[in-house]
């Protein structure tokens, strides 16, 4: 499964570690993914998202259907 969140879409960055010495080499920056399963009301359902931290306070604070719907709607997630 792809490490990319089904909410806000966030992904994996690629950027530098720099050393003492200024050396730079490639280095990845994961997102900070969970397994989550939500409760969705409107259909008496449960629903298995993989989200990052920020999906999950953004579901907080829009709700489980609105998040879910504009993430439809900008591509991140194709059904739910």
């Amino acid at each position: 499964m792809a490490k990319i969140c089904q909410v806000t879409g966030k992904k994996m960055m690629v950027g530098n570690n720099v050393s003492h010495s200024k050396r730079r080499t490639k280095r990845t920056f994961q997102p900070n993914l969970f397994d989550r399963r939500f409760y969705l009301a409107e259909e008496d359902r449960y629903v298995n998202l993989r989200v990052s931290a920020q999906g999950i306070r953004t579901i907080n604070k829009k709700g489980l259907k609105a998040a879910l719907d504009e993430a439809v709607k900008k591509g991140y997630l194709k059904s739910y």
